[in-house]
């Protein structure tokens, strides 16, 4: 398989972020599968993603930010005070979203330094209310984006930027069913890659065409006979987003001989799951869409049980990890009902990992989950 355009992708995008800069265009960063790509888009507006998945930086948003609050906020803040986030630095705005308290204050702290639009949710995803209230968050957005960009938003460019990220959606998603084959190639932490990919597209087109190529090429593989097979136990992975420098437990799982077969998180499949009505308003479309990504800031959040089930039966599971990161309240107590549902309905084994990006706790977990594998087996 030829990897090289998704692992060296967030460094090919800042040539091309560069040249859509030069040409006079606007970039919006963002934090959350929450920002509505589609709109954002349609407003001549390129969204890349700046969410912190690395250590590096959290010492320095210490100064600011309390030591108990999760890694990634303090990671998103100490790229964005020390300027060492390309992105960071390329985005004329910010597009941020009420997911938790701690985002909150990081925002109104990280509004002094950049235009922020901040996206207010609703707190639960059922009833008239909340899709209404969402709708108007939409419409509030677009504002914004207008104001910045100049430029108008149409039904028809929505419906096509639409179209297109839908496109994408089933790509990475039948990309990754076919990567959970076991006698493919592709680890977890490769898919994690081009999964991640996703968030510094500039074009989407070209993206969509390097997936297709991708998704052919692995087509063409697993038509060979007699390929080896992968046996380890299959994982399914769930809680809060991870990336690159901060997929440790990933990696410790498949080094055990495990194999992580699907990631059930915001940097994995919970947004790609979920494709846009193509028909009637697309307006409305887009906020039953975004509405509806079942993440723990959302109360009740049945979304998640079904998702994790239906990932369970199509990526044939043996097992489910739970990794949350330190200070994720939501995260953490959704963990409860969680492994009730994964034990008692689904009947698989769970394990809950609490953890931060720093690496003092590897061989600990690295015990922990050596016993998980062993006994799941």
């Amino acid at each position: 398989m030829n990897l090289k355009p998704f692992i060296s992708f967030s460094e090919l995008s800042i040539a091309e972020l560069d040249a859509w800069q030069e040409e006079g265009n606007k970039i919006a960063g963002v934090y959350c599968i929450y920002a509505p790509n589609e709109l954002i888009r349609a407003a001549g507006v390129v969204p890349v993603s700046l969410c912190g998945k690395k250590q590096a930086p959290i010492k320095e948003a210490e100064r600011e930010l309390p030591v108990s609050l999760c890694p990634l906020i303090k990671s998103s803040y100490g790229y964005a005070i020390t300027d060492t986030c390309p992105f960071f630095t390329f985005s004329d705005i910010l597009i941020a979203e009420t997911t938790c308290d701690g985002k909150k204050k990081m925002y109104e702290l990280m509004s002094k330094l950049k235009p922020l639009h901040l996206m207010h949710l609703p707190h639960t995803q059922t009833g008239t209310a909340p899709l209404k209230y969402w709708m108007d968050g939409l419409r509030e957005l677009e504002k914004f984006l207008f104001e910045r960009s100049g430029i108008k938003v149409t039904e028809e460019e929505l419906h096509n930027q639409i179209v297109i990220q839908n496109k994408i959606r089933r790509e990475l998603y039948n990309l990754a069913v076919m990567a959970a084959d076991e006698r493919s190639p592709l680890n977890a932490k490769e898919m994690l890659t081009v999964q991640e990919s996703k968030s510094f597209v500039v074009h989407p087109e070209k993206y969509l065409a390097s997936l297709i190529t991708l998704r052919t090429e692995l087509e063409e593989y697993l038509k060979q006979p007699d390929l080896p097979i992968n046996r380890g136990l299959r994982i399914l992975m769930t809680g809060c987003p991870m990336g690159k420098g901060s997929d440790k437990a990933i990696v410790i799982a498949e080094e055990l001989g495990a194999r992580v077969v699907c990631m059930e998180n915001c940097s994995g499949l919970k947004g790609v799951t979920l494709s846009v009505d193509e028909t009637g308003d697309p307006y409305e479309a887009l906020a039953r869409r975004y509405l509806q990504v079942p993440c723990s800031c959302m109360t009740p959040n049945p979304h998640r049980p079904e998702s994790i089930k239906e990932m369970v039966d199509i990526f044939k599971v043996d097992a489910v990890v739970d990794m949350t990161w330190l200070g994720c309240h939501t995260y953490n107590a959704e963990s409860t009902t969680l492994r009730r549902y994964v034990e008692e309905e689904l009947e698989l084994p769970f394990l809950h990992i609490e953890t931060d990006y720093s690496e003092s706790d590897i061989e600990q977990l690295r015990t922990r989950i050596e016993a998980f594998v062993e006994l799941s087996e």
